[in-house]
C-alpha cells in the first residue's frame, strides 16, 4: 500500500491532496473551528481556481455558516485580493482557498485576522487545538451565518493599486509597454490584465482563463520559466510577467527573453518605491544580497526575518517600513497592505521601467550582481532530517552561523543557508556569492555535509 502523504499543518494554514488528505470532512472542520475563533463574526472567503475549488469552497462556507460566522465570498481572486477584502469589510478574518505553487492536485486552507494578515503562531496553535478537541461548534438554526457575494473584490484591488500617488498612470500609458503576462491559468489573469489595460499597455496574453488546468509546474522558478520565456522572446514584449496560481508571486521576462526570475523581482520594485517612500527595508533572510545593497544606496536600514510572509508583514509594520517581500518574487508594500502582491509588483515594475529608461534586459543588467544558487536534499524521514541538520554544527570553516531561520554562514561577499522543511523530510540550501562557482562551491559543502 502506498502512503499517503499526510496533511500539513503551518501556522496560518492546511493544505494536502484532494481527496486523500484534504478531504471535504478536513476543509469543513477547519472553517468550523475558524469560524468559532472568529466569534461567530464576518468571514471573507475567496480562492485560486484549482479544479477542486467547488467542493472546497462548498466546504469552508458550509463550515464558517454552521459555527455561526457570516461570510462574504469574493469569488475566484487572487490570495492578496482576499486580503484586501477583509480590511475593506472590516471582517473578523479571512480564508483564502489556494495552495499556491503546489501542483493542480493539491489544495489549501490559508486564514487572515482581522488585520488582513495572516494570523500568528498563537492563533495558529489555538486553531488547530480546535480542529484536534472533540468540540462541536455547530450552532442552532437561527444563529446559522448568513451568505453575501462581493462582486467588486478585483475593482477595489486595482483602484488601490493604480491610486499608489507616485505611480504616474499617465506617464506609463504614454510609454505604451508591450508586456507578456503569464497567469498559469490561475486566479491572477482577470487582475492583472485589467490593470496593464488600465495603463495602456499592450497586453501579449498567455494562460489566462482561470481554468485551474496548470500548462506546467507553476512555480514560477527559472527552470520553470524556460518554454514561456522563449515565447515571449519570439513576441517581442518588453517586459513579461508570470505568476503562481493564486498571483502572490511575480517572476520577470527579460526583454531579450532570458528569465529574470523571481529574486529580482523585489529589487526592482524597490528601486521605484524608494524615492517616494520613506523608511527601511525588510525582507525574509532567504533574499538576494542584491536587495540589501540596493537599501544601501538609498541610505535605509535593512532587516532580515525567517522565512514567511506572515514574518516579514509584522516586522514592516514594526518599523514602518517602506517596502519588503521575499526573494521568491513577493513584493509587499504597506502602503497598500503588507501582503504578497503580483498586482503591486507590476505596477512598480513598470514604474521602474519607465524611469530607467533603457530595455528591461539593460535594467536587470544594471542592478547589483550576485549569483544565487536553491538546492535540496530529501531524507527518507524528519527523524534522518534532524539528524543531518546536526551534522551541520561541526562546519567550522565559515565561522559561526546565525539561527534566525535553520543555519546561515555569512562571509564578506556571501553567505550559504540551511533550512529544514517543518512538513516534509527535506532541507534547503541557498547560497550567494559574487561568482555562481563561489556560490556553488559553498552549497555543495553544505550538501556534503548533509549526506
Amino acid at each position: 500500500m502506498v502512503n499517503k502523504p499526510p496533511l500539513m499543518i503551518s501556522v496560518s494554514g492546511v493544505r494536502g491532496i484532494v481527496g486523500e488528505s484534504m478531504t471535504a470532512s478536513v476543509c469543513l472542520r477547519w472553517a468550523q473551528a475558524f469560524g468559532h475563533l472568529c466569534s461567530k463574526g464576518t468571514v471573507v472567503v475567496g480562492g485560486d481556481s484549482r479544479v477542486s475549488k467547488t467542493m472546497m469552497r462548498a466546504a469552508t462556507i458550509s463550515g464558517l455558516a454552521s459555527a455561526g460566522a457570516s461570510i462574504i465570498d469574493v469569488g475566484v481572486v487572487p490570495t492578496p485580493t482576499v486580503s484586501l477584502a477583509v480590511e475593506r469589510h472590516s471582517a473578523s478574518g479571512g480564508i483564502a482557498i489556494t495552495a499556491s505553487h503546489n501542483p493542480a492536485e493539491w489544495n489549501a486552507l490559508k486564514f487572515y485576522g482581522s488585520d488582513g494578515l495572516f494570523i500568528d503562531s498563537g492563533q495558529g496553535q489555538l486553531l488547530r487545538s480546535l480542529v484536534e478537541g472533540d468540540r462541536s461548534f455547530d450552532v442552532p438554526a437561527f444563529e446559522v451565518g448568513t451568505y453575501a457575494r462581493d462582486e467588486h473584490a478585483i475593482e477595489s484591488h486595482l483602484n488601490a493599486v493604480l491610486g499608489l500617488p507616485f505611480l504616474d498612470a499617465d506617464a506609463i500609458r504614454k510609454r505604451k509597454f508591450r508586456v507578456g503576462l503569464d497567469a498559469v491559468h490561475g486566479a491572477g489573469g482577470e487582475l492583472l490584465t485589467r490593470m496593464l489595460d488600465m495603463l495602456g499597455c499592450e497586453v501579449v496574453s498567455y494562460h489566462v482563463e482561470p481554468t485551474g488546468r496548470f500548462p506546467r509546474n507553476p512555480e514560477p522558478t527559472n527552470e520553470n520559466l524556460r518554454k514561456i520565456s522563449s515565447a515571449m522572446r519570439e513576441d517581442r514584449v518588453d517586459i513579461g510577467f508570470v505568476l503562481d496560481p493564486d498571483a502572490d508571486r511575480l517572476a520577470l521576462v527579460r526583454s531579450d527573453g532570458l528569465p529574470a526570475g523571481e529574486e529580482l523581482t523585489l529589487c526592482v520594485a524597490a528601486l521605484a518605491a524608494l524615492p517616494h517612500i520613506p523608511g527601511p527595508v525588510v525582507a525574509n533572510c532567504s533574499t538576494s544580497l542584491a536587495l540589501r545593497e540596493i537599501a544601501k544606496d538609498f541610505n535605509r536600514e535593512y532587516f532580515e526575518t525567517k522565512v514567511g510572509e506572515a514574518h516579514v508583514a509584522r516586522k514592516m509594520i514594526e518599523v514602518n517600513a517602506a517596502i519588503g517581500g521575499e526573494g521568491n518574487g513577493g513584493v509587499m508594500l504597506p502602503m497598500i497592505h503588507a501582503a504578497r502582491d503580483s498586482a503591486v509588483g507590476a505596477a512598480l515594475v513598470l514604474k521602474a521601467l519607465l524611469e530607467f529608461g533603457g530595455t528591461s534586459a539593460d535594467l536587470f543588467d544594471s542592478l547589483p550582481r550576485f549569483s544565487l544558487v536553491k538546492k535540496k536534499r530529501e531524507f527518507n524521514s524528519l527523524e534522518e532530517q534532524r539528524e543531518a541538520m546536526e551534522r551541520l554544527n561541526s562546519v567550522d570553516s565559515l565561522g559561526t552561523p546565525d539561527c534566525l531561520d535553520g543555519l546561515k554562514w555569512r562571509t564578506s561577499d556571501a553567505w550559504v543557508q540551511a533550512r529544514q522543511s517543518n512538513t516534509e523530510p527535506i532541507v534547503r540550501v541557498f547560497a550567494e556569492a559574487s561568482s555562481s562557482e563561489r556560490a556553488e562551491e559553498l552549497a555543495d559543502l553544505i550538501l556534503k555535509k548533509l549526506s
